[in-house]
């Protein structure tokens, strides 16, 4: 069968991993995690390993992970309801100028961007937009209940952060698909309130560890899991789902905003019913083998037949909007991206300004020391990565970016 071929078998002494990994890295810290995440007593199956998988804080980045009465608070990660938002216009790259400075600087007057806490939220006043959609979207209903449950769940910044893009690997870009036609194109999560939450579970987790006869010998404490039935495991979920809706709503505040900006300097445009929101971050209730599980994806897209998703290069890289194929092995899922091969820290080392600014040309971009570890050459080959997940997704468009804002 062509599944059997398109996947390596990795075994952890328990259940086993399907990695979608040949003709791609992976690394020897990846593999560990993977391993420890596989041997938990209550994984479903299997652990499903995207092409783009690294070693990643708490769990491996693009690993699936579905379980049965448990969920691992770390396995979501503090980025809770990451995720990407795309939408075609009729614009053609006929329409764009050829200094693209001043759209990437207008763009970034409205969407703050960059920094931690207060410094990468709103300074002026909240927007009449943002304002409005916290109030009238729920989300100021629903973490009273969060917060009245968990006190210690506090983030002063949870209203000042919508609509925000943050730092990182987070980034707004303009892009040109096959056909010339503009896109724009989001990345960004729950920002500071989804990194409370996350933190906040985790740490209830790892209290509980102690007390669990079948976790006494767990190998990493970051694989500290909630059961269900416990209150805790009830309050997250809650929790958890909130932050995710928080993360959509984010996406589309800046996606408004940037558009704002777009039909300010250009002649009228339409957008078209061609938009992509979906998360990469998250756990949801579903449907695998026979059997009703929590499938954690931890830097992974879900891909069922028909559905489309965003698998994004990094900087100056290709991107692609693709169509799920359904893959049961996978728990219907694809990669989020190209994922690191090398980590921050060794990207600064390894490459120089000049580097940067050779692998980003042709992009209107920060081409200074801030984002150096951003550079594309800090990331696997997006075409590898690509060709690794053939049997998941199908290619719908590629996207070349020509504009791209980082915090």
């Amino acid at each position: 069968m062509p599944n059997e071929q398109s996947y390596e078998i990795i075994e952890s002494g328990r259940a086993h991993i399907k990695a979608w990994v040949k003709g791609v890295t992976l690394d020897d810290g990846a593999r560990r995690q993977l391993e420890n995440i596989a041997r938990l007593p209550f994984i479903h199956s299997h652990v499903a390993a995207m092409p783009d998988v690294h070693f990643g804080m708490g769990a491996t980045v693009g690993s699936v992970i579905a379980t049965k009465g448990a969920i691992v608070p770390a396995a979501v990660g503090v980025d809770i309801g990451c995720g990407m938002m795309a939408m075609r216009t009729s614009m053609t790259a006929r329409q764009l100028p050829d200094n693209l400075g001043p759209l990437r600087s207008r763009i970034e007057a409205v969407v703050p961007h960059g920094g931690v806490g207060a410094k990468g939220g709103w300074r002026d006043g909240l927007p009449d937009i943002v304002s409005t959609r916290f109030e009238n979207s729920g989300l100021a209903a629903g973490l009273k209940v969060v917060q009245g449950k968990h006190p210690k769940i506090h983030n002063a910044h949870y209203a000042n952060h919508l609509g925000t893009l943050g730092g990182g690997n987070h980034f707004i870009e303009v892009c040109l698909d096959e056909e010339d036609r503009v896109w724009v194109m989001l990345h960004s999560g729950s920002r500071g309130i989804g990194n409370a939450i996350g933190r906040y579970f985790i740490e209830r987790a790892r209290e509980k560890l102690s007390g669990r006869e079948t976790g006494r010998n767990l190998p990493d404490r970051n694989l500290a899991w909630l059961e269900e039935g416990e209150q805790d495991f009830i309050d997250y979920v809650q929790a958890v789902q909130w932050a995710q809706d928080y993360a959509r709503i984010n996406r589309e505040i800046m996606m408004e905003r940037v558009l704002m900006v777009m039909r300010k300097q250009f002649k009228k445009f339409k957008t078209e019913k061609v938009a992509v929101n979906c998360h990469h971050n998250y756990v949801s209730r579903e449907t695998h083998f026979g059997a009703d599980v929590l499938v954690t994806r931890k830097g992974a897209v879900r891909a069922r037949t028909g559905e489309l998703g965003i698998i994004p290069g990094s900087m100056g890289a290709k991107s692609f909007i693709v169509r799920g194929k359904g893959n049961a092995d996978s728990f219907t899922s694809c990669s989020h991206g190209a994922g690191r091969l090398m980590s921050r820290t060794q990207a600064k080392r390894s490459f120089t300004l000049k580097d940067h600014r050779e692998a980003t040309m042709g992009v209107e971009c920060r081409k200074d020391k801030g984002v150096i570890d951003e550079t594309p050459g800090a990331y696997k080959d997006i075409d590898a990565v690509m060709n690794a997940q053939r049997d998941l997704v199908d290619v719908v468009h590629t996207l070349r970016q020509v504009v791209c804002i980082k915090g």
